[in-house]
């Protein structure tokens, strides 16, 4: 099994990216700066033309940290991104790591078509010498050898969150208030049965793990990429319950009597804490914790993310 799954070797590798990476100590993250790419190979080749985004991974990939992608620009053969993909990892594991920048075009049908790639090994890399925080031109290369990593690809998530705070009659501030979770899409889940996924979210309030807590959406049959459009409400929210609670959103296939997890987010502070008490499902993703940062801080907007789903020890579920 290759590490990507998508349209292999079958558009010529050409161009560079222009990268840099740093260890921020202070927040224990690999920061990768994704500045731009140049003289890509065309996918469009009547029109001279291709949509281009970069992928990261920290190899060997073990699934919680996941993969990470700029935007796609449409319409160029040399993009230009400047983001920063950001990794929270310890600087000692780095040393046993290498870092995979790979270069995709995406069509209109989401199918994704490999441009290049660039590997660099973390283990004796310098990380006080001022040159290597440098961005830097690599030429992409073709891909050598596939790396068994298919499994911890599990698929996005497509989402949408918004904080509705009620006013209470009589007082200026809101006492308690809604978060409403709009589950739009789910993009290239795990193929288990071919394109036979009968798939569908469940969502849980952390830390009620009761039934009234649950909540899920119909499920969707025979894709890998379902559609569920699915607005899932939970309200008696005051202010400061927002920095203790978690939305676990699970992905499931539901096959004859079984359901089989597919991937899944949290979305919370990820403090580790919640109501004084340490607890291990508050561990969202640096992404996963911006979506819930900028909810919390724009009340009545619908704040849209896709997440990459990952694996989850999923917490224990009360009768």
């Amino acid at each position: 099994m290759s590490v990507y799954s998508g349209d292999f070797g079958n558009l010529e590798v050409k161009g560079n990216i222009q990268f840099a990476i740093d260890y921020v100590d202070s927040l224990k993250e690999l920061h990768v700066f994704v500045a731009q790419c140049k003289d890509l190979a065309a996918a469009d080749v009547k029109k001279q033309r291709s949509d281009p985004y970069v992928k990261t991974y920290l190899l060997p990939d073990k699934g919680k940290m996941g993969k990470k992608k700029t935007v796609v620009v449409k319409k160029t053969l040399n993009p230009v991104y400047n983001e920063i993909l950001r990794y929270k990892v310890e600087k000692q594991i780095l040393k046993t790591q290498k870092l995979n920048l790979s270069v995709w075009h995406r069509d209109t049908f989401k199918r994704n078509s490999f441009l290049g790639e660039v590997e660099l090994d973390l283990e004796a890399w310098d990380w006080d010498n001022k040159q290597n925080k440098q961005l830097r031109w690599y030429p992409l290369k073709r891909k050598t050898a596939p790396v068994a990593l298919e499994a911890e690809n599990r698929g996005e998530m497509k989402l949408a969150l918004q904080y509705v705070p009620e006013p209470t009659p009589g007082k200026k501030l809101p006492t308690t208030g809604e978060v409403h979770i709009w589950v739009k899409e789910c993009l290239d889940l795990p193929p288990l049965r071919g394109s036979h996924l009968n798939s569908f979210v469940k969502c849980t309030i952390l830390p009620d793990t009761s039934r009234k807590s649950r909540q899920k959406t119909r499920a969707v049959g025979k894709t890998t990429n379902p559609i569920f459009n699915h607005t899932m409400v939970y309200d008696g929210f005051r202010p400061e319950d927002l920095m203790e609670a978690c939305v676990e959103l699970t992905v499931w296939d539901h096959y004859k009597l079984t359901n089989q997890f597919l991937g899944g987010l949290r979305i919370g502070f990820g403090t580790g804490k919640s109501y004084g008490t340490e607890v291990d499902w508050m561990d969202s993703t640096s992404e996963e914790v911006a979506l819930w940062e900028k909810m919390v801080n724009s009340p009545n907007t619908w704040i849209e993310a896709t997440l990459p789903l990952r694996m989850l020890l999923i917490a224990k579920i009360s009768k």
